[in-house]
């Protein structure tokens, strides 16, 4: 109900913003400028499906002998005390426990090709426990919510956007980042386990401690490391891994003595029938987003907030990273688009960049994950979960303002 609304929003103050521009400004090229937009996001959309196809292929392949293999169900048995708790209407021993685990594990690790596919056979598999098909269940509201918080080690593909922008420390965001990411994640959690009333006892307490642990131990490994070497072994480290999950996939598929080629063609086809399935939720999103922005609404609101927080005698440097804040939720391209605007506008080494980038690595990107994992499984009824991935969001963005005025 709370995605439907939004959407329709979307075209509501587009269309209002749209006709303001004309009346009061004698603007008539903005209703250009907005249908122009939904026809691009359109063919984006169709663009982002295609490209999504062979990753999803080959991912969908590759999962499918890694669960023909037992290596699913081991890693479903490893996380089992934790993920039990937090997805208590999944049984033990389930596929989908370890499905999950893999998309976790590949976004903590920058892997976003991967961990796609992997989300996808996640959602596929929750399905199969659902009653009411069009009804996203308490589960599937868990996984998007931890997905759209985007805890990430390993933010990669920022760094090297610092680096190609020429940036002096392209690697000196990866700390902010980290920590923003990671306070989006446990805000988002605790929510969410109070709204569904999970109890929070001694071993998932434990668990969540032990990952704000792991969390510190990463930062403060790459904190003693060499700004220059930092972007090197984390994308050397992110690539040996996923290397060897597949090998470990097809030893255990061998092991199995399975047909390990002719169980790859058999998920790869359903990788391309997932592909096929998302196009009008992405399109759907896309275009009202597109519409959006192109109405001019984003910056209008941009505007407003710079004045706001000056007439309240507060800093305002950080406005400048506001449209990547408010863009990050709705379209990962836009986004990444805002921040390579900021720092072509301020250049690479300015705060508002740094800030810009902080905010682009806090979390994922809200929309786009709701429309294409709900669209997957072909669940309309998305209940209460934007409203919490939203509240993780929100979080990310003022955890990434603290931490960057704190360090830059």
């Amino acid at each position: 109900m709370v995605l439907n609304w939004i959407w329709i929003a979307f075209f509501a103050i587009a269309f209002l913003m749209a006709l303001g521009r004309t009346i009061f400004a004698g603007d008539l090229q903005v209703w250009s400028d907005v249908m122009n937009a939904s026809f691009d996001q359109a063919a984006f959309a169709f663009e982002i499906s295609l490209g999504l196809t062979g990753v999803l292929t080959l991912w969908m392949g590759i999962m499918k002998i890694g669960e023909r293999g037992g290596v699913i169900e081991c890693f479903g048995r490893l996380i089992s005390p934790f993920f039990s708790r937090l997805f208590p209407g999944i049984p033990k021993g389930h596929p989908a426990m370890g499905a999950i685990f893999m998309n976790i594990s590949a976004n903590m690790l920058g892997l976003d090709n991967a961990a796609t596919p992997m989300g996808l056979r996640a959602m596929q598999e929750m399905q199969s426990l659902n009653e009411k098909k069009d009804t996203a269940t308490d589960a599937m509201i868990m996984f998007l919510v931890l997905n759209s918080s985007g805890l990430c080690l390993l933010p990669i593909s920022i760094m090297m956007y610092r680096a190609q922008g020429g940036a002096a420390n392209p690697t000196d965001v990866f700390i902010p980042i980290l920590i923003a990411t990671a306070v989006a994640t446990l805000v988002g959690l605790t929510a969410l386990c109070i709204r569904q009333r999970i109890r929070m006892d001694a071993v998932l307490i434990t668990w969540l401690a032990g990952i704000a642990a792991f969390v510190a131990g990463v930062t403060w490994v790459f904190s003693r490391m060499p700004a220059d070497k930092v972007q090197i072994y984390s994308t050397f480290g992110a690539n040996v891994i996923l290397f060897l999950v597949i090998i470990a996939f097809l030893i255990a598929g061998i092991r199995r003595k399975l047909r390990v080629y002719d169980v790859f063609i058999e998920g790869a086809k359903d990788g391309f029938k997932t592909a096929v399935m998302i196009i009008p939720y992405l399109v759907a999103i896309l275009v009202a987003i597109g519409m959006f922005r192109a109405s001019g609404a984003l910056d209008v609101f941009t505007v407003w907030v710079e004045k706001g927080v000056a007439f309240c005698g507060f800093d305002t440097q950080w406005v400048g990273a506001l449209p990547t804040m408010l863009m990050k939720p709705l379209s990962g391209s836009g986004s990444c688009a805002m921040m390579l605007d900021v720092m072509k506008a301020n250049g690479p080494n300015a705060f508002v960049s740094k800030l810009a980038a902080a905010v682009r690595g806090s979390t994922d990107t809200t929309f786009y994950i709701l429309a294409v994992y709900f669209g997957s499984v072909g669940v309309s009824r998305t209940r209460y979960a934007a409203g919490y991935a939203l509240l993780a969001d929100i979080s990310g963005a003022i955890a990434a303002i603290a931490v960057a005025y704190f360090f830059f």
